[in-house]
Formats: C-alpha cells, sequence, structure tokens
C-alpha cells in the first residue's frame, strides 16, 4: 500500500508541475502580445478603429468583408491560440524517422544545397473562429512565424450547432449539417456527432476542429488520405461551407 501510495503521489507531483509550466508559459505569451499590442502602431483605417476601440467585435470585421492586413487586429479582439501541424519527417535509420512540424526540401546550385523550411499553422480560440496558414523559409523558426502571420490573417467564422438526430441539447458542440470538402485528391465529410462522441478524425484534424470549438463529430474520407496538407485543406474547406445558409451535401 505504502509503495502504491508513493507512486500516487509523484504522479500527482508531475501533473502539478506540467500544470505550473502550462500557467507560465500563457503568462509569457500574454505579456508577449501586451507588449506587441502597446508598441503597434497601426497603418490601415481598420487598424486605427480597432487601437481606438471604435470596434470592438470580430465579427463585424468578417461579416462586412473587411480586409485584414495587420495580424494585431486578431490579437486584439480574440483571445488567440495557435498549433502546428506535423507535415515533415526527420531523417531516421532504415526510412523511418518521427515526424515534424517543418518539411525540408533542397534546392541544388553550383556552390552549394540550399535548404528551404515550410510550415502549416492553425490559428483559433476555440469558439467559432479559426485560420489556416503556410510559410517557407531558409531558417525553422522564421517559417514559423510567417505561417501564424498568415493563419491569423485568413482567419474566418464557422456555424456550429446541435443537429444530430440522437441529441436534443442546445449547445453548438458538432457541425450543423453534413458538409464535405476537396482538396487534391483529398475528399472528407464531416457528419453531426451526439455530445460526447468525441472527434472521430485523423489526430491532425483534431487540431483543426478543437481550435474551432467543435466536440463531437463523425467524418468519412476518401483520396490519398496520407498527404496530410491536403488532408487538412479540405478539413478546412468543409468547415468554411458551414456558412452556406444551410444548404445540405446529399450524398
Amino acid at each position: 500500500m505504502r509503495k502504491e501510495d508513493e507512486k500516487m503521489e509523484l504522479a500527482e507531483k508531475e501533473i502539478e508541475k506540467e500544470i505550473e509550466k502550462e500557467l507560465k508559459k500563457e503568462e509569457i505569451i500574454k505579456k508577449a502580445r501586451e507588449e506587441k499590442y502597446v508598441a503597434w502602431e497601426p497603418k490601415t483605417q481598420l487598424g486605427k478603429d480597432v487601437k481606438s476601440k471604435k470596434i470592438n467585435n470580430i465579427d463585424y470585421i468578417l461579416d462586412n468583408n473587411f480586409k485584414i492586413l495587420e495580424e494585431q487586429i486578431i490579437d486584439a479582439l480574440l483571445n488567440i491560440k495557435f498549433d502546428l501541424f506535423l507535415i515533415g519527417q526527420s531523417k531516421g535509420k532504415f526510412g523511418g524517422g518521427k515526424r515534424r512540424a517543418w518539411r525540408q526540401t533542397q534546392k541544388k546550385t553550383k556552390q552549394k544545397n540550399v535548404p528551404t523550411f515550410s510550415a502549416l499553422a492553425i490559428v483559433g480560440d476555440e469558439n467559432g473562429h479559426i485560420g489556416i496558414g503556410s510559410g517557407k523559409s531558409s531558417e525553422t523558426l522564421p517559417a514559423r512565424d510567417k505561417a501564424i502571420r498568415k493563419a491569423k490573417l485568413n482567419i474566418f467564422k464557422i456555424k456550429r450547432a446541435c443537429a444530430d438526430f440522437d441529441c436534443a441539447c442546445s449547445e453548438p458542440h458538432s457541425v450543423p449539417f453534413k458538409v464535405k470538402g476537396k482538396s487534391g485528391s483529398v475528399e472528407i465529410v464531416l457528419i453531426p456527432a451526439p455530445m460526447g462522441t468525441g472527434l472521430v478524425v485523423a489526430n491532425e484534424l483534431k487540431k483543426v476542429l478543437k481550435m474551432a470549438g467543435i466536440k463531437d463529430v463523425y467524418s468519412r474520407t476518401s483520396g490519398q488520405k496520407r498527404t496530410t496538407y491536403n488532408l487538412i485543406k479540405a478539413c478546412v474547406d468543409a468547415l468554411k461551407k458551414t456558412n452556406t445558409g444551410g444548404r445540405k451535401w446529399k450524398n
């Protein structure tokens, strides 16, 4: 019994340490955002209106199709979170290797091989607003920053609802109807699910749906699904179609 109690105590301490690390990270991110916002000098009229608090709602900007050219507008109006997709693979023995967030390519020149890193990022507030963007650079961190910036500028709104016939709650936890998205050869269908089902999708697509605030959904995919880039873009295309005014996709 003592050994079991000691194991439980160690596990609890590890969990507490992880929570403390996450809280510290969140505090650092908040401070960095505040410093950026204070030092921000808007150049567009939309940015000036947001900085002066004439506009304080992102939905007003998106509904009127205003073009967002400054990422600080999104930081000021939404509590944004971001994540990177595992689109690359590190070198390993016998062709193996772990997945990583940077995809590396090389250009042959007379002098040397010039490497290029690309990254794919997703941003969202977990409340119906998401954006996706890609970035390229000769180094990893600039590629990540470019991807996050483009994702913020490409942010859009989606509709959520409780649309499954087995569920009668009023919380927006799933897609409002069956929607289909396509990118390259990959096709994906998102189907409403009752509360408690969870996200029945690929691991990389869970990042997209969590950022959008969707908790329960079924899915059906076809095509070259191992192409992660097209799989993610197909999912985003399907989510954009939730704003089509209730026009359902028929099987």
